[in-house]
């Protein structure tokens, strides 16, 4: 199951609801919301137009940074600022974008840029800047000039570790994204200068440890650094108190240090996918996290004290050890998502009739064989997963009736000891056919729903006595013989299938014909006739009576070929 969730994304991942464990949008820039004009900027110079924002057209509060296009005309002025020339397959720069000196931001994703030329510094006002899935291999020393650069990313290119020193100039810089760059070290430079740096994005690359020097970040706020090969939690991270968000999925860790617990100001934690068999007890010392992500790990268990993490919203434990749901998630009265599918879960703790606010929770590929009452308590449930357990094996009835149900499961048909189901007065459009196979079923109500036909196999239930299909727009078998009861419809569908079963025989009986008689395949003789062609047979009774007209025409005088000077 997929659920949404806050998480920062890389340049190589596409938005949308993804499940805890995975990435969602990118944090907004800094800049303020404001309208969008389209229009084309350079006549002839670029298929598509740019998306361009201007200061003194101001947006209605609330209005999203780039907005739907209006497709009036504009006329450029030196008070342009945003502008989108992203996935325009542009491979280089061009230098009318670099002549917007009032420029703030600029998007120049998806392309094929090789270089960033000199000219760069000319945007002196650029505040945000995106070169993202583009060519560049070096960067130029003029970029470190611009001073006023607060958000730049430079992922999914060729960057040679070489040339990045030059981002140490760009002082004012608060987010940099170096997703999928291949790097192997965090340069040092960039360590020492950026003190105002907020954001780091460094996942998808081939690191093994952070620089010491990182702790010179000590704004740092949100550091991602998902898909490296980290088999140590960084010790640097712990010395920055300002941290709320630590990215380090699918790594290699064996474990936290119980430094980790000096992060007061941590609100997310995702570490999924590593090789995690505990936690330190110090974890609990983090009182403002509310996301914590452990899925696809070793843990058998939680370290008790963890219940003191009251703000927890969002928990993920799918894919661990635990046979038991932790006691502790059931300590979190805020949580909303629950993720623990692929558990080892055998049963549920009554206790998780606490988690009043929990909207979701996936309980899927366990071993559970039983549903505990306890789950009605949970009146802000709005999705539960219960698929791949041992629940309901031993039910005997199961009323679903008064529901807006439109389909019923596939599984019900594996249910052996199922003896009554009521279906009545829902919204059910058709039975599956796997139903045929609950053969101890006795019982099957369905009256008041949107059916037209039932499987044609269900009369193969020996056991059912009661079949309503009162109040459905019955086609196949007609009202008429539903109005007479589970018999008439088991004589209407044995019929059925008796009318079929010839039909088949004598298709094949004619295939069969039709092949000894020399004729050709059935299939080419149906297409034949489908174009319009005769048959072989066809062809030849009409070359034979065309030979015998001709003969007697020739018996008969004055029949045959015209003389000379005669009209035909």
């Amino acid at each position: 199951m997929e659920r949404p969730h806050t998480k920062e994304i890389d340049s190589n991942e596409v938005t949308g609801k993804r499940q805890l464990g995975s990435q969602s949008p990118p944090s907004s820039s800094h800049l303020e919301p404001v309208s969008t004009t389209t229009f084309q900027i350079f006549s002839g110079i670029f298929q598509h137009p740019f998306e361009i924002m201007s200061k003194d057209r101001l947006p209605p509060e609330g209005l999203p940074l780039r907005a739907t296009p209006t497709g009036e005309e504009a006329q450029i002025t030196d008070r342009t600022f945003f502008l989108d020339a992203s996935l325009r397959g542009l491979t280089r720069i061009p230098s009318e974008i670099l002549a917007l000196e009032e420029l703030e931001e600029i998007h120049l994703e998806g392309n094929q840029i090789g270089e960033i030329p000199a000219d760069i510094q000319r945007l002196k006002n650029v505040r945000v800047l995106y070169l993202n899935n583009n060519q560049v291999r070096s960067l130029c020393p003029e970029l470190g000039r611009l001073s006023s650069l607060e958000g730049l990313d430079l992922s999914s290119n060729p960057l040679l570790p070489s040339s990045l020193g030059v981002l140490s100039w760009l002082r004012a810089l608060r987010e940099l994204r170096l997703y999928h760059t291949d790097l192997r070290e965090v340069p040092v430079p960039l360590c020492k200068a950026l003190h105002h740096l907020e954001l780091f994005g460094l996942s998808g690359n081939h690191l093994e440890s952070l620089p010491k020097e990182i702790v010179n970040q000590t704004k740092l706020r949100e550091i991602y650094l998902k898909q490296n090969q980290f088999k140590v939690f960084p010790p640097e991270l712990c010395a920055l108190h300002n941290l709320e968000i630590i990215d380090l999925d699918e790594n290699q860790l064996t474990a936290l240090p119980d430094e980790v617990g000096h992060l007061r100001r941590l609100h997310k934690l995702y570490l999924a996918y590593n090789h995690l068999c505990s936690l330190p007890e110090s974890l609990h010392l983090c009182g403002h996290m509310a996301v914590l992500d452990l899925s696809h790990n070793l843990l058998h268990s939680l370290p008790h004290n963890l219940e003191e993490l009251v703000e927890m919203t969002e928990v993920g434990l799918s894919g661990n050890r635990l046979e038991k749901l932790p006691r502790q998630v059931c300590r979190w009265p805020a949580l909303h998502l629950l993720y623990v599918h692929g558990a080892g879960l055998r049963s549920l703790r009554c206790s998780i009739r606490r988690l009043t606010n929990l909207c979701f929770l996936d309980l899927s590929q366990n071993h559970l064989d039983h549903l505990p009452a306890q789950l009605c308590s949970l009146r802000n449930l709005e999705i539960l997963a219960l698929d791949d357990n041992n629940l309901l094996q031993s039910l005997k009835e199961l009323h679903i009736e008064n529901n807006c149900l439109e389909y019923l499961p596939i599984s019900l048909g594996s249910l052996p000891h199922l003896e009554v189901l009521d279906c009545r007065h829902n919204l059910l459009k058709q039975i599956p056919d796997s139903l045929c196979q609950a053969q101890d079923l006795k019982e099957l109500l369905l009256e008041d729903n949107l059916l037209t036909e039932i499987p044609e196999n269900l009369d193969q239930l020996e056991n059912l006595q009661v079949l309503t299909l009162m109040d459905n727009p019955m086609e196949v078998p007609p009202q008429d013989v539903c109005a007479g009861g589970i018999q008439s419809i088991w004589k209407y569908l044995k019929e059925k299938k008796a009318r079929k079963l010839r039909a088949i025989r004598i298709q094949s009986w004619w295939r069969g014909i039709m092949v000894i008689r020399g004729l050709g395949k059935f299939e080419d003789l149906v297409k034949g006739r489908k174009k319009g062609k005769s048959s072989p047979k066809d062809k030849k009774d009409k070359k034979a009576a065309a030979a015998a007209a001709a003969a007697e025409a020739a018996k008969k005088p004055g029949k045959g070929k015209p003389g000379k000077g005669n009209k035909k």
